[in-house]
């Protein structure tokens, strides 16, 4: 089992700026992939980012793509997103997920975060 926490949501003005956290703890050498994703009101899951936890590629939603920016750190059980030129469209929850398999663009991750709210005013 993976447990997956996520933090350093907030609001911020159109063209902010926000670094998310996501704290891993358990079995997380078994997470060959992270991600981020978002949902907002009425529209289903959508990815924003992952990376191949062993080989530190990245691969991003084209809507983010040269506004974020996914890491994680040496010991591999802090994911983060940092997230610039922030736009009222981005507003969303944003979830941590970890897979034992590869990266997918499919919400369909075997573990999940509870999610924290990032919401971008005009």
């Amino acid at each position: 089992q993976v447990q997956l926490v996520e933090s350093g949501g907030g609001s911020v003005q159109d063209g902010g700026s926000l670094r998310l956290s996501c704290a891993a703890s358990g079995y997380t050498y078994s997470a060959r992939c992270m991600a981020w994703f978002r949902q907002a009101p009425g529209k289903e899951r959508e990815w924003v980012a992952t990376i191949a936890t062993r080989s530190g590629d990245t691969h991003y939603a084209e809507s983010v793509k040269g506004r974020f920016a996914i890491s994680q750190n040496n010991a591999k059980d802090t994911l983060y997103l940092q997230m610039n030129s922030l736009k009222p469209e981005d507003t969303a929850v944003y979830y941590c997920a970890a897979n034992r398999g590869i990266c997918l663009t499919a919400p369909v991750y075997d573990y999940w975060g509870q999610g924290t709210q990032v919401t971008v005013s005009s």
